[in-house]
């Protein structure tokens, strides 16, 4: 009896051992059990049923939070006058919150991710009660001129642009398109410095003309500013752990610096030269990238010593966001239309001249067209799509990044400008800013769940 049962759970053992050595054989592993790029169906061994990458399958709308019709409400509907011409939003490092830049209502509105609860709002708005923030009275960087005559240059309001977070999260920086007395957007500006455990700002500091955007370095040493009013970065030291110990240290002309003697009702988004916007620091810590907006390309600046080296060209023009992910760098034309995707190796061919700058064209650019007026751009977690806001369009294009191909376009609210995606990858908010010449559009922030399949 023992010996007819072993035998037949032998039989059985040598049945099951053929079948998986079969079954083995018939599907395409990589032998080092990970992913191969263009396999992204393929699940690895090591790899359960649950970290299986999942197929993007669409964008269901969770709440609209709007500020031009006080008469529409629902559950999903909601009106909010704190969300004036919102410019931007990013994620606090642990995803349970966002924040949205309202650029005309001189406010960050802070939102519980999960329940899009409104939980506050921070105002930029300085007066004698806020001096404090502002270390030893700073009121400029650089020996920048203002271009008006006040008592105290540090009482104003400021218009939050965009932002970057430092030290692990805790801080939250947040540019200023200009101070409020200055309409020409020719002064010096400011950056505000906000603790995310409180959501209360620790401090202020003086920048240049018309900052946009902002970027942290990988080793949480450097804040770049890239002042969009004049062709200049300015870099801030952040090596410490107390915000009144952070200080300039450079001043980087992209192309030679901008004057800014403009007249009041001089248009900044036009007149600016270069118009810097898209800025990162790749993830190696190794160069600064500036798209160039209103120039030829993405200007590439040494880290080490912050030298301008030169531009990268070949792409199409008009570039408003750049992000690195998947050792790619990608880039959005606006006026074009289009994402395009370069490897980051290229930078590995990028050598400094003495005294001089250089083109340096990459011309094997994989692009997809997405529609007029591609602005931000960001990709979700596990590096396989890309979100656009379409402005002209009015509507969010969804990208496979290995194909560059358009997989998905969804209707927004009019003329989205800015974008977020959770760090678990769930959730998209895109702020819509509108346009005075349409009305009623724009001043909505729409979150989103992203469905995956």
């Amino acid at each position: 009896m023992k010996t007819a049962l072993f035998s037949l759970v032998l039989n059985l053992s040598f049945l099951f051992a053929i079948t998986a050595c079969s079954y083995r054989a018939q599907t395409p592993y990589m032998e080092s059990g990970q992913y191969h790029h263009e396999q992204l169906s393929v699940i690895p061994d090591s790899l359960s049923q649950d970290t299986v990458p999942k197929q993007f399958k669409s964008l269901r709308l969770i709440r609209t939070i709007q500020a031009f019709d006080i008469s529409q409400t629902s559950d999903i509907l909601v009106y909010d006058d704190a969300i004036n011409s919102p410019k931007s939003a990013i994620f606090s490092k642990d995803g349970s919150k966002f924040y949205v830049q309202s650029l005309e209502g001189y406010t960050t509105v802070v939102y519980a991710t999960e329940t899009v609860e409104k939980l506050k709002e921070i105002k930029h708005v300085f007066d004698v009660s806020h001096e404090a923030l502002f270390k030893d009275n700073e009121n400029t960087i650089f020996e920048y001129p203002y271009k008006q005559t006040r008592s105290n240059y540090n009482h104003f309001m400021g218009k939050p642009v965009e932002s970057c977070l430092s030290h692990d999260g805790k801080y939250l920086w947040v540019t200023y398109y200009r101070r409020d007395f200055d309409p020409s957007a020719s002064s010096p500006s400011a950056v505000a410095i906000i603790d995310t455990e409180t959501d209360e700002i620790v401090r202020v500091m003086p920048c240049g003309p018309l900052p946009k955007m902002i970027a942290c370095s990988p080793d949480n040493k450097r804040i770049a500013v890239t002042h969009w009013g004049d062709n200049t970065v300015a870099i801030i030291n952040i090596d410490s752990d107390e915000v009144m110990d952070f200080h300039y240290t450079e001043h980087v002309y992209i192309d030679g610096k901008l004057a800014t003697n403009f007249a009041a009702n001089v248009d900044r988004d036009n007149n600016c030269g270069n118009c810097l916007r898209g800025t990162l620091f790749t993830p190696d810590g190794r160069f600064l990238l500036i798209a160039k907006m209103g120039g030829n390309g993405i200007a590439v600046i040494r880290a080490e010593d912050m030298k301008y080296l030169g531009t990268i060209t070949g792409s199409k023009l008009n570039l408003r966001h750049i992000i690195v992910e998947q050792d790619f760098l990608y880039v959005s034309s606006n006026k074009f239309g289009f994402v395009q995707r370069m490897p980051l190796e290229f930078l590995d061919s990028i050598k400094a001249e003495e005294n001089k700058t250089k083109l340096f064209n990459f011309s094997a650019w994989k692009s997809a067209s997405v529609g007029n007026g591609a602005r931000t751009i960001e990709m979700t977690p596990d590096g396989r799509y890309i979100l656009v806001c379409v402005n002209n369009e009015s509507k969010i294009a969804v990208i496979d990044a290995e194909k560059m191909e358009v997989i998905y376009t969804l209707p927004v609210s009019k003329f989205p400008v800015g974008l977020a995606i959770s760090p678990d990858g769930k959730y998209a908010v895109v702020t819509s800013q509108g346009k005075e010449s349409v009305v009623p559009s724009g001043n909505a922030v729409n979150v989103y769940e992203i469905v995956y399949e």
